[in-house]
């Protein structure tokens, strides 16, 4: 049996990447002619996939440009930040390990970073420093990419995933500054700045009393078109021995609203459920499978939060729009014009909504249509 020709759960970089061509075509662009560029768009849209797809093109072919991308999703503090960055950014300046034990000692001048190797080098290659000494000569780290660049000679492409998360860290607003400064000043070195907290992510670059306003080209990640993810569905099946045809494939698409991290999902069930063709009932089938799937993640989500707040969703689903109107907030129980404005707020900021076109939708389709079979008992399968 082939393997799937949908993936989720994991980025997505080659054969199951799919139509994003303007994006990856501009993102390339900006990043080979040192633009910095912030990629802001809801959670699993695809923004880690576009970057590694960029990345991957770059590295096979600019040799004299070496590229870096760090996950922030686990790092907790400035310290750990600052260890992480200097020790990728060795790892990428030379694919020999034995010049990386050099590197660490000839690019600093006043920090003394502590080097060790495993049994595998490419692995087990770690940095750290002396807190007191970094905290006082973090510079050095900063500007370690720009140092490096000159004296060999080579650019820098640095992609930080989950930027957001360095606002939890204690000391944050004089860090925020630290960055801007250094980073802004860098010849050789590009930044990509990107993560999976849109409201906090706008609330960094867009606000123009923050350090890192107009700090770059600001991508907003569209959703891919129907059109492009029935195409790249059919061709899936096809390409595997199976069949669906172009109305089926919409109907994927449709129900997750094309949510990539989704309608790869649930084109993966139906795939999996499909012997020859698949039809409806495979797509109910799997479309079952897929909310039984997350179900527990939903449960979570509603109770964490308060009545009011799901009483908030209930009025999303319900397509109204004049929240702080007395009818509104009587008939779902809202609470009072402040309690509405605190909610929306609140739900925003953890991605369970988002304001499109001036009407607040669920972020996340799956979630919508389960919301909607637990709390207002509407189906969600097909006839």
């Amino acid at each position: 049996m082939k393997d799937s020709p949908f993936i989720y759960g994991t980025t997505v970089s080659t054969h199951a990447f799919t139509n994003r061509e303007a994006e990856a075509a501009k993102l390339r662009s900006n990043l080979l002619n040192g633009i910095n560029t912030i990629i802001i768009s809801p959670r699993r849209w695809g923004k880690s996939s576009l970057v590694e797809k960029v990345i991957l093109e770059i590295n096979k072919k600019e040799k004299k440009t070496k590229t870096v991308i760090i996950d922030l999703f686990t790092v907790g503090s400035e310290e750990e930040f600052l260890e992480m960055f200097a020790r990728e950014i060795i790892k990428a300046s030379s694919p020999k390990w034995q010049e990386w034990l050099v590197s660490g000692k000839e690019f600093f001048n006043k920090l003394i970073p502590k080097l060790s190797i495993g049994l595998d080098p490419m692995n087990d290659f770690s940095l750290s420093f002396d807190w007191k000494e970094l905290k006082k000569n973090s510079e050095e780290v900063l500007n370690l990419p720009e140092t490096i660049g000159k004296k060999k000679g080579i650019k820098f492409i640095i992609c930080l995933d989950e930027f957001q998360n360095i606002s939890s860290f204690n000391g944050y607003a004089d860090l925020e500054k630290k960055l801007r400064s250094y980073w802004q000043r860098q010849k050789l070195v590009t930044y990509c700045l990107y993560g999976s907290k849109r409201h906090m992510m706008t609330e960094i670059f867009n606000n123009a009393g923050k350090p890192f306003y107009r700090f770059g080209d600001i991508m907003l990640l569209p959703k891919i078109e129907t059109k492009k993810w029935i195409a790249f569905i059919t061709k899936g099946f096809q390409d595997t021995g199976k069949s669906i045809d172009e109305k089926t494939a919409e109907r994927i698409a449709g129900l997750m609203k094309n949510h990539s991290w989704y309608v790869q999902q649930l084109a993966h069930y139906t795939w999996n459920l499909t012997h020859k063709k698949a039809s409806v009932i495979e797509i109910n089938n799997a479309l079952t499978e897929l909310i039984y799937a997350n179900t527990p993640l939903y449960q979570n989500e509603v109770e964490n939060i308060s009545i009011t707040q799901l009483n908030f969703l209930k009025a999303v689903v319900k397509g109204e729009t004049q929240f702080t109107s007395a009818a509104v907030m009587n008939t779902y129980a809202l609470g009072t014009p402040r309690n509405v404005s605190k909610n929306k707020a609140l739900l925003i900021n953890t991605d369970l909504i988002h304001e499109v076109d001036g009407i607040f939708q669920f972020v996340d389709p799956a979630f919508e249509l389960w919301f909607r079979k637990q709390f207002l008992n509407q189906s969600y399968l097909m006839e």
